[in-house]
């Protein structure tokens, strides 16, 4: 008799969980697979938040991470390595007529946006902000400073030492773009690296350096490192929530996205953690340091995703001061 009592009770308990929906959903009991995700050192922090909070509600779908450069993410993807590239820039026109030979077609989603943070090292008391024209003259190939004074009377005669993201990387194409007319054109001697970590252990070891990178890195070492204001020509301008949203942060500012394969869209767990990254963006990109975009922007790159609209609203390249109502207006396949 008591044997029977206990199964019932374990019986009835079972019911009123199911009933209310505090049992494991359908979808993270049957989910299953692998999602192949590489590209942006400045996108990872987004994508690996979204991951690791995908897997609790779906564990046993495992999504892998890589930091290889937008450019090392994209020579992945558009042969079909990955199904998913994290992206500081917009896809090239040579990485997408690479995907096309490939017969790989993407969906092109911007999901934040980010400024490209100025940084030194945290003591450092002479630089109060720099112009665009002095960050030329510290980064351009032809006669860059070499020493502070170099840059602006004033500061000491003291060597500055770069720091950035290697050339693979989304943030140095569109830096170099921003501050020295092209991208990729940019003197050769300054520390690079795809992991933006190693770039923040850098300058905040070396009281005479300077470097860039996604402003999430400096939101994590706020201790570490001191922000530069940039000045445009309008005055100087701190990168922050509000300034890169409202586009005040220039020449800087811009989104940053993930491109899907639209192949691997059409598995069940692809299509749901998209969906998923998208509809829980707004949270998981302020957590990580970054703005999210407005709502009515998710809406729209949802729908994107949902009708699988395919190709690039970009005519290739960084586009410096694009504002992301114009790349969803641009629509289109």
């Amino acid at each position: 008799m008591r044997k029977a009592l206990a199964i019932l009770i374990s019986l009835c308990v079972f019911v009123a969980f199911a009933y209310c929906g505090v049992g494991p959903s359908e979808d993270s009991s049957t989910l299953s697979g692998m999602i192949r995700i590489d590209g942006s050192s400045t996108v990872f922090p987004i994508t690996e938040a979204v991951a690791e909070e995908f897997q609790k509600v779906h564990a046993r779908v495992r999504v892998t991470v890589g930091i290889s450069g937008t450019g090392g993410g994209m020579e992945k993807f558009t042969v079909g390595e990955t199904d998913i590239s994290d992206a500081s820039r917009p896809i090239k026109t040579s990485e997408a007529e690479n995907a096309a030979a490939h017969d790989i077609e993407f969906i092109e989603l911007p999901i934040a946006f980010d400024g490209i943070s100025v940084v030194v090292h945290h003591d450092n008391d002479f630089v109060d902000h720099l112009t665009v024209q002095e960050l030329n003259h510290i980064w351009r190939p032809d006669g860059p400073a070499r020493y502070w004074d170099e840059v602006r009377p004033g500061f000491p005669h003291r060597e500055i030492t770069l720091y950035g993201p290697g050339t693979d990387s989304g943030t140095f194409d569109y830096f170099t773009k921003a501050v020295n007319g092209d991208e990729q054109v940019c003197r050769a001697d300054f520390t690079a690296s795809e992991d933006d970590n190693v770039l923040v252990q850098g300058i905040a070891g070396d009281e005479d350096s300077i470097g860039f990178f996604g402003y999430a890195y400096y939101v994590e070492n706020t201790e570490r490192l001191k922000l530069v204001p940039v000045d445009n020509g309008d005055g100087p301008v701190a990168p922050s929530g509000e300034t890169i949203n409202n586009g005040t942060y220039q020449p800087l500012s811009r989104p940053i996205f993930i491109y899907v394969s639209n192949a691997a869209a059409e598995r069940p767990e692809v299509e749901a953690f998209v969906q998923f990254y998208l509809e829980n963006a707004t949270q998981l990109v302020e957590e990580v340091g970054y703005v999210p975009l407005p709502q009515e922007a998710y809406d729209l790159v949802m729908s994107r995703f949902e009708e699988r609209i395919t190709g690039t609203v970009f005519s290739g390249g960084a586009n410096v001061g694009v504002s992301i109502e114009d790349i969803l207006r641009r629509g289109g396949r």
